[in-house]
């Protein structure tokens, strides 16, 4: 198991926040949503975006559970939408190229 795999399993996120995020996986668009969530001209590959996803998605976190203002549940559920989608374009352990 990788230790991006690892940290995923891992992940433990308020249920209401994870429901939303696997019903906005139907509508998820790698070129238009990982762009605009990374602020980048041109979506990385899989493993870059799971990164940087993961690095975003543990901001946010930390800001919703300091309850400050600078946190947004839409962006937050924006970025496990994103990092649900990739997931599943990294290659499974074992099957690595």
């Amino acid at each position: 198991m990788t230790d991006t795999t690892a940290l995923l399993a891992a992940l433990r996120r308020p249920r209401l926040l994870i429901r939303a995020a696997r019903f906005g996986l139907a509508d998820y668009s790698r070129e238009r949503d990982l762009k605009r969530l990374m602020r980048l001209p041109v979506a990385p590959g899989p493993k870059a975006a799971v990164d940087g996803l993961i690095a975003a998605e543990a901001e946010m976190e930390a800001r919703r559970k300091a309850g400050g203002a600078g946190y947004s549940p839409a962006r937050h559920i924006e970025i496990l939408i994103a990092l649900m989608a990739e997931a599943r374009l990294l290659p499974k352990p074992g099957h690595e190229a």
